[in-house]
């Protein structure tokens, strides 16, 4: 479960798209009113587990007598063919919650699978992995959730979540010391500025920048702009980050690397299930 996520409101949402006016025509035509069925998600591919309370939810949500039985947790690395979860219940309802459970626990396992990855990839170098706000509109509070499953550290939720000045942030307000004046004149704190040149970092750190964002530097140029940094405030790297490159970003010494990939790009989980 997560905190201030509305569980049956995202389920009765999602079901209701899938469902329509009439529900599920087909089993409600081929499958008897009181069969029953019991049935397994398995995983054909090595992942990380993230969403099987989700899954949990969609079955007893059309079905409130199923049994559903967690088999693993979530964040649990699983090798192929592992069973996730056992439903037992109502042929009809289980059926008809299938997709939305099956899409919803591939999704986020996607995501949790791609964001392991990439904390192994810089494992040992005491970079921290962030996400990002690259996630699909409505599904943020899920996205995040998967990556912290998959090992990564939130960066913030919306826009009243933290202070971030960006680039067209700067040209818009005059300047970076303009732009970082003015957030502190609004009482804000923990003031993060982009910068994409070496030349920008004292200029920003005058201003009173609580971190730097260093967007777009190659390793190279990185390692110059932590040695100037010194220690004075965290940097993070962002920018043309992949599992290629990771490696080589995180050993420049940031603090943290941000990563727009494991949510943007994170290819479903193969997750079945099957009828026993």
């Amino acid at each position: 479960m997560i905190s201030g996520f509305d569980t049956q409101a995202f389920v009765t949402a999602t079901l209701a798209e899938d469902l329509g006016q009439g529900g599920d025509i087909t089993s409600n035509a081929v499958i008897p009113a009181d069969a029953r069925l019991t049935a397994v998600l398995a995983s054909r591919d090595g992942v990380t587990v993230a969403g099987l309370w989700l899954a949990d939810a969609f079955f007893r949500a059309l079905d409130p007598a199923a049994v559903v039985e967690t088999l693993v947790a979530d964040g649990a690395a699983v090798v192929p063919g592992t069973a996730l979860l056992r439903v037992s219940g109502n042929a009809r309802a289980l059926l008809a919650a299938e997709r939305s459970a099956l899409n919803t626990v591939q999704h986020l396992t996607g995501i949790a699978t791609l964001t392991r990855a990439y904390v192994d990839a810089i494992a040992g170098t005491g970079a921290v992995l962030l996400d990002t706000r690259k996630t699909l509109p409505g599904l943020r509070t899920l996205e995040k959730y998967a990556t912290r499953t998959g090992g990564a550290t939130n960066h913030r939720l919306r826009l009243d979540d933290g202070v971030m000045i960006k680039d067209n942030h700067i040209a818009a307000a005059g300047g970076v010391r303009a732009a970082v004046s003015a957030a502190k004149a609004a009482g804000l704190r923990g003031i993060v500025v982009e910068v994409d040149r070496i030349d920008q970092i004292e200029p920003a750190l005058a201003a009173g920048a609580d971190r730097l964002l260093l967007d777009n530097m190659g390793p190279p140029v990185l390692r110059d702009a932590v040695a100037l940094i010194a220690g004075r405030v965290p940097a993070e790297a962002s920018g043309g980050v992949n599992l290629q490159t990771i490696r080589a970003i995180a050993e420049t010494g940031v603090t943290f690397i941000s990563v727009g990939r494991i949510t943007q790009s994170a290819p479903a989980a193969d997750i079945g299930m099957d009828y026993v």
